[in-house]
């Protein structure tokens, strides 16, 4: 984790706004497509720079709304255009238990997919990639994309940003707070739900 974030934190130069801008909005993009890439950390890290008055903070946010969206809608195409490649793999992360937990906690609506999707781990890709295997269109995909996109842009650079100020000169710190605030924020709502929905089914049952 801390390799990863130096690295993301090398790629925010400071006294480069415009690359840092830039490097933030391709690295989420590359990540909603291969996930290997440090999107999410680079978010992140930008926005603990932005707390250190280094970078403006709307650009940080903007670039990563517009980042997530392209790397969705890339994603999306690319499992519609290659379907038979794509599918093996998404089925697979799909057989996954926390996946496929997830998947039936957040049902089979589109949009709460899209959004609720973007937050849990491992299922950014598999949301997206599933999309673009369905029989959703394009037109009704984008408008929830967009909103997942400025929705989580928006909270992961707000609270890495607000902990960095209030952490001052301990970006690591701020980096790491921010990251466990949002995991266990996701994990607290995700099993409550999923207890609730096992107290109804039980109910109904009885």
């Amino acid at each position: 984790m801390t390799a990863t974030w130096v690295g993301a934190l090398s790629e925010v130069d400071p006294d480069n706004p415009a690359a840092a801008y830039l490097w933030v909005f391709i690295l989420i993009a590359l990540d909603g497509v291969m996930p290997i890439f440090p999107g999410e950390t680079t978010l992140n890290a930008a926005s603990t720079v932005a707390a250190q008055g280094k970078l403006e903070l709307a650009p940080v946010i903007v670039m990563g709304a517009l980042g997530a969206i392209v790397g969705d809608s890339c994603l999306f195409w690319l499992a519609r255009t290659y379907r038979h490649r794509i599918e093996g793999q998404v089925a697979r992360a799909r057989a996954n238990e926390r996946v496929r937990s997830a998947f039936e906690l957040l049902d089979s609506s589109a949009g709460v997919l899209i959004i609720g999707g973007r937050y849990l781990p491992g299922m950014r890709f598999v949301v997206n990639a599933t999309m673009g295997l369905s029989n959703i269109s394009y037109r009704r995909y984008l408008p929830w994309s967009v909103l997942s996109g400025i929705l989580w842009s928006t909270y992961t650079c707000v609270l890495a940003y607000e902990i960095g100020q209030a952490l001052g000169d301990l970006p690591l710190a701020s980096f790491l707070i921010s990251g466990l605030v949002t995991t266990v924020a996701v994990a607290v709502i995700f099993f409550t739900v999923r207890r609730n929905r096992r107290r109804t089914a039980t109910s109904d049952d009885s």
